[in-house]
């Protein structure tokens, strides 16, 4: 085998396992930890075969997801300011919060022992999607768009309550509008200089 043919076959391993935990977020989110792996693996356009060599177990397919909807999601604040202003990029992140909200909560009667077996999993998580609020934020604050004085672990927590929410109400509408009110609350009332974001 090649060195190319090597690389080839390793970018269709990664597609491959890109595509299952896409497939998995999908689905977890829709119908909740205990959905049918064969359809996950079915969305993904692979075999069942490959899933389980990637993933052997629920909750190894579980945890991964986890992950890497929590990267996917801290790592586009700052891609969503290179295309947007800081409000416009906000308002998507949150949308895009909500949504990896969701996937969480279809994943929420398997997570607490997946949480518990890896340690520093949770503050790992919390601390990367308070730097990602905090970064929108300062993008905010630096253009005056946004208020200087609210700390990002009170944008987290107001957004997980929104979730909460909307989540026991079966509205993702509802959730829209609510993320419409804690903008609104954000934006700067005046175009002065922008103040030190605690």
């Amino acid at each position: 085998m090649t060195h190319a043919d090597a690389q080839a076959l390793r970018a269709d391993a990664q597609l491959n396992r890109d595509r299952l935990l896409e497939a998995a977020a999908e689905a977890f989110a829709r119908e909740g930890a205990d959905t049918s792996l064969k359809a996950i693996a079915r969305q993904a356009g692979v075999g069942i075969g490959t899933l389980y060599r990637r993933f052997p177990t629920r909750e190894d397919l579980i945890e991964a997801t986890y992950r890497h909807e929590t990267t996917k999601l801290c790592e586009s604040a700052a891609s969503l300011l290179e295309t947007m202003d800081p409000i416009a990029a906000l308002r998507e992140w949150m949308n895009r919060f909500i949504d990896y909200m969701f996937t969480k909560h279809g994943m929420s009667d398997a997570l607490p022992s997946i949480l518990a077996a890896h340690e520093g999993l949770r503050t790992g998580s919390r601390t990367m999607l308070r730097d990602a609020i905090g970064t929108l934020l300062d993008a905010g604050v630096r253009t005056a768009a946004l208020r200087g004085d609210v700390p990002a672990d009170d944008v987290m927590m107001s957004l997980g309550g929104i979730t909460l929410i909307a989540g026991a109400e079966h509205q993702r509408e509802l959730a829209t509008r609510l993320l419409n009110l804690l903008i609104a609350g954000l934006i700067s009332s005046s175009a002065g200089a922008a103040e030190p974001r605690p």
